[in-house]
Formats: structure tokens, sequence, C-alpha cells
């Protein structure tokens, strides 16, 4: 945003470290929803990002389309397509979309009654917010059982007072972005992240500990697949049911033997692909995204992007997902953006003068490539120069592309 010539002043609500650079850090939750409308009154804003989905959920840019503010952003009725997995599914089956057969289930009682139809793996997901956190692929009955009764035990809060059981789909996953401004819709690149914890795609599944962009395994082929069955059938029922979506969808897919199948959205760009997709966008962003705002995107300039990858490896703080441990010092972010390279803060903060992990995800370390093997050498090259003694990342982001390189 802060590189879009049509952007004057940008300001980031609540912001952190690494922002603070580009844009004017003011001391507002991303959820207080009632401080940022009056924020916005007091400084004649007139066009606002949402970047998380706990304010789009909880109705931030209804409140500012009622001031007459230019928002990026779904309505609350559109974003339930993040906030309810049950919701989903359920406009997929009225508008035919392919997605992993499916049952709702309101009690710990009835979801124990359900799996018994569903073959080993099965996906537990707890229906609401959960950052990324609340699905469970249970490799076992007695796996699936346990994050059932944790679910509606309030493992993950709210978030799982309703729980979605899912068939297991094979195949490859990628992420396809498409922006909405209520009518028409534009494809907005591809990327894959890796979920598990762990090198290898072991381990509990996280908010992502890294990604890369392009996906050449979502072909242009498959691309246009996504966006005729999926993408715009999607915008279509919302806006015959009276919720048009505007922003962004972000469509995680599995690349099955029978096509791509929708797993699941977001309403908002999403960590940490969002990185890697701006690491090569090569417009006028905010240019962009205001015209999806005010229903001009059949006329707005096409999304233009840079041929090379991008890659990016989360750090993250010991314990993460479970309890992150913060307040770990990280030194030597200059040193690892030498040559081209960016450090995305997420998790941070300052304290007596020098950076500090405050979160579960930290940095997103950030390089470009003419190959993912490239961009994957630079990012670790830059993640040894990093001194963060209570963090740690995958060494392993890309591995799927890195091989299919080397053959």
């Amino acid at each position: 945003m802060a590189q879009s010539p049509s952007c004057a002043k940008l300001y980031a609500a609540p912001g952190n470290p690494g922002i603070e650079a580009h844009a004017e850090c003011v001391a507002i939750a991303a959820d207080d929803i009632d401080g940022l409308i009056a924020f916005v009154k007091a400084h004649s804003i007139d066009f606002v990002v949402v970047g998380p989905e706990a304010p789009l959920v909880a109705g931030l840019a209804d409140r500012l389309r009622a001031l007459d503010v230019a928002v990026f952003g779904p309505a609350a009725a559109a974003a339930r397509l993040e906030g309810s997995k049950g919701f989903t599914k359920d406009l997929c089956a009225r508008a035919g979309i392919p997605t992993a057969a499916y049952v709702r289930c309101t009690s710990a009682e009835e979801a124990l009654a359900v799996l018994e139809g569903f073959s080993i793996p099965v996906v537990i997901k707890a229906d609401g917010l959960a950052a990324g956190k609340g699905v469970i692929i249970a490799e076992t009955i007695e796996e699936a059982q346990a994050a059932i009764d944790d679910m509606f035990d309030g493992a993950f809060g709210g978030a799982g007072a309703e729980v979605v059981i899912e068939e297991y789909m094979t195949g490859e996953e990628a992420s396809f972005f498409a922006l909405s401004d209520g009518t028409d819709v534009i494809a907005f690149g591809s990327a894959q992240d890796h979920k598990r914890v762990g090198d290898g795609d072991v381990g509990p599944n996280t908010g992502g500990m890294g990604a890369y962009s392009p996906a050449p395994v979502l072909t242009p082929y498959l691309e246009a697949e996504v966006m005729d069955r999926i993408i715009r059938p999607t915008v279509r029922a919302l806006a015959a049911e009276g919720t048009p979506y505007v922003g962004v969808l972000f469509a995680g897919l599995m690349l099955t033997d029978k096509g791509p199948k929708l797993i699941e959205y977001n309403a908002r760009f999403g960590d940490p692909e969002c990185q890697v997709l701006m690491m090569r966008y090569a417009g006028d962003l905010a240019a962009l995204l205001y015209a999806a705002s005010t229903g001009a995107l059949a006329g707005a300039t096409p999304p233009a992007f840079a041929s090379d990858y991008a890659l990016t490896v989360v750090m993250a703080a010991n314990g993460y997902p479970a309890t992150p441990e913060k307040g770990g010092a990280i030194h030597g972010i200059a040193e690892a953006e030498a040559g081209g390279v960016r450090v995305f803060h997420a998790g941070t903060a300052r304290a007596d003068g020098q950076i500090v992990a405050a979160g579960g995800r930290v940095l997103n370390v950030t390089a470009t490539g003419r190959t993912v093997t490239e961009a994957q050498a630079r990012a670790y090259a830059a993640v040894d120069k990093l001194d963060f003694a209570t963090g740690f990342c995958r060494r392993d982001i890309g591995w799927r592309e890195v091989a299919r390189e080397a053959e």
C-alpha cells in the first residue's frame, strides 16, 4: 500500500515495529470497532483496507459503508465464508461447488454418532474463527473422538460451539486468490502454503509456516476451472442471496484426481500467502483494491505480477502453535534484509529499545528468485543471519516444487 502512487497517507492500526517504517501507527486494536470508526471520522479517512478476519465478521465493513467510506473487505453477512465453515459448506451444496462431503453437528453426541459414517482419516473442524488452528486431521477413530470432545469442551473457545466433520480429500493443496467488487471477479495469483508445524509436513496444523508463489501445480487450465466452478459461483450465489461479496476471496484448494475442490475460504489475504503475493505484485495496489471497493473492477487495470518466484519462511516463537514463548529478543534484521530480502513483521513489539517476540508467528523472511530453489536458498540464507534464540522455523519450505525442479 505504501508503494502505491495513489496512496498519499497511510495509517496502520495497531501496527508493529516493521510497518512503522511505512505507515503511521495508531494504538487502536484491530477488533476495537468503535475506536476504529472514531479514528476514521476524526481523520476524514476515505479508504480502509481490513486485514484480519475478526473485525470483518464483527461488522467493521458494514459500519464503514454506513458512513459512505470505501472499504476493502466483505460485510459481516458475506464474511461468514470464513466465520462459519458450515455456512460455506452449505453454500457449496446449494451452488454445486465441488468440495468434500460433510455433516454439521451441534453437540458432541451428534458428532460422535455422525463420525461412524466417515472413513479414517477424517477431518474435524471447529465451525468458527480459530486463528487457523481449528482443524484436526484425525488418523485414528480415537483421535477423531478426542478432537470432537476437545472442541465441544471449549479448546477453541466459541469457535467449537458447532463442528463440521468432513471426508478426507487426497491430493496436493494450493491457494488461489480472486478480487470481487460484488459483481465482477478477477484472478489475483496463486501460492502454496505449509500448514503443519514440522519439516516433512508433520505435527499440528498452524496458521502457516511458509509459502511460495506462484504455485506451478495450479496450471492456467486449473486456474480457469477454479474461477468457473468455485469462485464465480460463490460470488453469484452470495449476490443472489442479497449479501454481495466485496474484497478478496482466498480459496484453499485440494487438487484431487477429480479436479480442484474447495477446502475452505478466507475472507482476507492471509499470512503467509500475502507476503509472497505482494513481493511479486507490480501495480498500484491501493488503486486496484479501491476499484474493487467501489464496484469498478470491470474497468480496472488487470493485476500484474513479476515472473520471479517469491518464497517466505515463518519464524515462530518456541512453543507455537500451543503456547508461544513471548519476549525473546530479535537481532540481525537489517543484515537479513541485505540483497533484496524482505523481513515482514507479524508478532513483534519494542521492549527496552529492542525488537522482541510478541506472538506465535513472529517474522516472515521473504525472498525472490528465478526458481523456487533459488528463492528458497536466498530466504534461508537470510534466516541464518537472524539472532532469535527463542524462535524456530521449518527448513523445508517449498520442498515439493524444489523436488520437481530437480527432476
